[in-house]
């Protein structure tokens, strides 16, 4: 039963607004005791020239409904508080018949290509690829959850400069053998060693441009160090990803692209839109901004160039109803670039392409850098945070069955739900003791708790006592608090991909984690009495809800911890 909607429809009986308007207004109040939705008389009080406190109160003394315990007016506020029963009972109902479909939506339909994590070939995976993949991941799984059918694609970083200026450092320090023993770091070790000297020794950035120019051209050598590169590259990207339970639909990257530039830039010729600029090829983006570069003067091409071919490609392939790229929030004006070229080259679809930006992890409050050397790697970081939760699991549940997986689930769920916990936008410092503890806002408190819920139904089991198939009426204080949330989880999932935005659905796990606690700590459940079926109801439900979140944040949920 949705208690928001109907509060919508008493309200449009009443007063001259749009439902759309009307639901726009509603409120939480923040003290419980007011009620559960309050709708401000305010925006009446021009047109109706009255006080208010006055409107609310002609309001409420019009309204009634057998779904509200009270409607009345609280000074300029109309304050609906919901009966308690009816709204547990019909939660209750709605989340055991529905299990983990509850909550599905079917708003959105058609296919969401998501450009996400997206390294770069020939270097370790890094702490800083973990938010555009588990953002992304999650996206994708809201998406789907609401009806459209997301399209995960890996745009590998395996072109440009940097891959002529690993090519040149490889010419000058590589060791097959050595890069064979240890592929990736190794030639991470070389690029940052081409870095430093270049400091010194400008013309190395010269040969690096120069053997770009070369795999541009097709150059034999160029070619086949660079397929080497990829190949080693994908395979141990591919072993993390299985890790964190990320699979992709694609992994065609950059260089997938390097044969579609030229109609790309023919098209732009053709449409008027391409003129000269100190040597190179651009696109005007207004009086006040910088042109946007698509041939650089060396006639190499750059990432826009590419990105405009990736977009005509995938509109092609995909016929997308929207384009999503979880990528940093310092690329913005690279896609203000991108959607601008796409709207003057007459592609109207164009605005239907979002940025999905996000923060910074940082480490001791300095951001990570692969350049400098100055780098987390993600495998590590993953072996550790199962270290650590292998090691409470054996404080906590030294008898635990399947250790070892729980400890995965645990761990690398930890850091997961970490990263996603965070409002994207936001800079966050990564430590990983705070992440993987089992209290306070963590991933672990939550599947704590889920797990607790599910000890619960096991020890109700052995009683011979089963959650109630129809006989849900609870109407205490605490029931009610964990049966509001469960009813908010559709809302929440709508917000979470209206914003593109995880942490709405993470902190949600976190707040109805916190209720189920309070409910277990202050409500005897195992008690045999005529209520014992409706709270065993209660607990299964919630378990369902919070194994459902969990998953749409792309994290396990263990049934034992």
């Amino acid at each position: 039963m949705d208690f928001k909607n109907e509060v919508v429809d008493l309200v449009a009986s009443q007063v001259d607004l749009p439902k759309e308007k009307i639901a726009a207004l509603i409120e939480r109040p923040k003290n419980a005791k007011m009620g559960d939705y309050a709708f401000p008389a305010f925006i009446l009080a021009k047109t109706l020239r009255k006080n208010p406190a006055m409107i609310a109160q002609d309001i409420a003394e019009n309204l009634s409904s057998d779904n509200f315990a009270s409607i009345k007016a609280v000074g300029p506020y109309v304050n609906f508080a919901i009966d308690h029963e009816k709204l547990v009972s019909s939660t209750l109902k709605d989340v055991l018949s529905e299990k983990e479909h509850y909550g599905d939506q079917k708003f959105g339909e058609g296919n969401i290509p998501i450009d996400m994590s997206s390294p770069n070939i020939a270097k370790p995976m890094s702490m800083g690829h973990l938010r555009s993949t588990v953002i992304g991941n999650s996206i994708a799984k809201t998406m789907e959850k609401v009806g459209y059918t997301p399209i995960k694609i890996n745009y590998l970083g395996d072109y440009g400069t940097q891959f002529g200026k690993l090519i040149a450092a490889y010419k000058h320090w590589g060791n097959e053998e050595d890069v064979k023993k240890d592929p990736i770091m190794n030639l991470f070790h070389y690029y940052v060693r081409f870095h430093k000297e270049a400091e010194n020794n400008p013309e190395l950035d010269d040969e690096g441009r120069e053997w770009f120019k070369k795999l541009e051209d097709g150059d034999p050598e160029a070619v086949k160090l660079w397929k080497w590169f990829r190949e080693v590259s994908l395979e141990d990207f591919k072993r993390i990803y299985k890790e964190l339970g990320v699979t992709f639909d694609s992994y065609n990257g950059e260089a997938f692209f390097n044969d579609k530039m030229q109609p790309v830039i023919d098209e732009l010729k053709e449409k008027g839109l391409l003129h000269e600029s100190r040597g190179a090829q651009v696109v005007d983006m207004g009086p006040d901004e910088n042109p946007a570069i698509i041939v650089k003067s060396d006639g190499t091409s750059i990432y826009l160039t590419r990105d405009l071919a990736a977009a005509e490609w995938r509109m092609k392939e995909y016929n997308f109803v929207k384009m999503l790229y979880v990528v940093g929030n310092e690329q913005a004006q690279h896609f203000v670039e991108l959607k601008t070229v796409l709207k003057k080259m007459g592609y109207d679809w164009s605005d239907e392409i979002h940025h999905v930006p996000f923060g910074l992890i940082t480490q001791g409050g300095k951001k990570l850098s692969t350049r400098k050397g100055n780098v987390v790697f993600l495998d590590q970081v993953l072996k550790d945070a199962v270290s650590l939760a292998k090691k409470q699991i054996e404080e906590k549940n030294p008898d635990l069955a399947d250790k070892d997986q729980v400890a995965h689930d645990v761990g690398v769920g930890a850091v997961i739900f970490h990263d996603l916990k965070n409002d994207r936008l936001d800079n966050f410092d990564f430590d990983l003791d705070e992440v993987v503890r089992f209290e306070g806002d963590t991933g672990p408190y939550v599947q704590y708790t889920n797990a607790r819920a599910q000890s619960v139904l096991r020890k109700a089991a052995a009683m011979g006592e089963k959650p109630s198939e129809g006989d849900f009426a609870l109407d205490d204080d605490w029931a009610f608090a964990v049966a509001k949330d469960l009813a908010d989880f559709p809302r929440i999932i709508a917000r979470s991909a209206d914003k593109f935005e995880p942490s709405v659905i993470a902190k949600f796990a976190l707040d109805l984690a916190k209720k189920f606690n309070k409910y277990y700590a202050n409500v005897k459940i195992l008690t045999k009495d005529d209520k014992i079926g409706a709270r065993l109801a209660l607990v299964q439900a919630t378990s369902i809800v919070l194994t459902e979140a969990l998953r749409l944040l792309g994290v396990n949920a263990p049934k034992e911890m």
